[in-house]
């Protein structure tokens, strides 16, 4: 029988202020078309392979 799934715990203080500066710097970086196609080719590979 599996067991129950916790509940996720809820950051706060120092925690939550470094978690929002990290997803804040993540929403302002962009990607270069190179990076970018790596990625998608890196991704179609895998999903290649999953079928």
């Amino acid at each position: 029988m599996a067991l129950p799934i916790k509940e996720t715990p809820v950051l706060t203080g120092k925690d939550a202020e470094r978690f929002l500066r990290i997803i804040e710097a993540n929403e302002k970086k962009s990607l270069s078309k190179e990076e970018a196609f790596s990625i998608k080719k890196a991704y179609d590979m895998f999903t290649f392979r999953g079928k």
